[in-house]
């Protein structure tokens, strides 16, 4: 393979034409100039020059080698300069949430692509247990969790908190315990954590979810208020979550006496470098969620 170094000499000598000019050119000794030349000639078992004092002509192999050497050093530049390149709205970024920041989160960055045509977003909603084995696998840049990672490979920071409520049918007014035991529970993924968080700091009757009839269950995100607004049943999901159910007018969102709130992570992992898009879309979601 040929020193991309000493072609680089070659060319340069062939372009200025003078060995000292050369040398000056290219911060190297005049006798560095013609020891690069002179290995060029050795590898490639050839004369690329025909010395004729402190002048030279090109044989017909340091023509050829100058006119592809030349091209392969520009090529090579640009591969470098492209490779280095980080256009901070240019590329793919994979993102992982729980579906409730991402019933938020998702359509604001698509608002972010479309200014920016060329930043291409990959979203995935996934469980805390999903999303932090994908950021210790690297197969996603940045994930939010609702928990924070055990994983020594995972750097997870506090950026933001979202409400937890209570949804029940439209009639429902007012909840105390009795009227939670008379609607049942609408299960979901986490409806059991929720509900732990929730229900225990505002009632004392409570010990955990199973205590409620069972009355459904769904794990997708956008239909878990869907058997509410049946008026079947009550359920607790964050706010972002019922916020986002379409039929608004069917469900009450119920703010109870003692306010909890679940935090939320933003989680890397520490082995990944953060290119310049991810530094943007990072500041853009922290902005848009605090």
């Amino acid at each position: 393979m040929i020193n991309q170094t000493w072609l680089h000499t070659f060319c340069t000598l062939v372009d200025v034409g003078h060995f000292t000019l050369t040398a000056q050119r290219l911060y190297m000794t005049q006798s560095g100039v013609s020891q690069h030349v002179k290995k060029l000639e050795s590898q490639l078992s050839t004369e690329l020059l025909l010395r004729e004092g402190k002048s030279f002509t090109l044989t017909e192999a340091g023509i050829k080698l100058y006119q592809q050497g030349q091209a392969l050093l520009i090529s090579l530049n640009k591969l470098e300069q492209e490779i280095k390149k980080d256009d901070k709205y240019k590329g793919r970024i994979k993102i992982q949430s729980p579906g409730s920041i991402g019933l938020k989160l998702y359509p604001y960055l698509l608002t972010l692509q479309k200014k920016h045509p060329d930043l291409i977003i990959d979203y995935t909603f996934a469980p805390n247990t999903t999303i932090e084995k994908s950021l210790i696998e690297q197969q996603c840049h940045l994930g939010l969790m609702t928990d924070i990672s055990k994983s020594a490979s995972v750097n997870s920071k506090e950026i933001s908190v979202e409400p937890l409520v209570l949804i029940t049918p439209i009639d429902i007014i007012h909840v105390d315990w009795p009227i939670l035991m008379q609607l049942g529970f609408i299960s979901h993924p986490d409806a059991s954590h929720h509900g732990q968080l929730l229900l225990s700091k505002n009632f004392v009757e409570f010990d955990h979810v199973n205590q409620f009839m069972h009355k459904g269950f769904s794990n997708q995100i956008s239909l878990i208020c869907e058997p509410i607004s049946y008026g079947i049943g009550f359920t607790i999901l964050p706010l972002y979550a019922a916020h986002s159910f379409s039929k608004q007018s069917k469900i009450r969102i119920h703010t109870l006496s003692v306010p909890v709130y679940e935090s939320i992570y933003l989680s890397f992992c520490n082995k990944s470098i953060i290119n310049e898009r991810t530094k943007f879309i990072t500041s853009s979601i922290k902005d848009y969620l605090t």
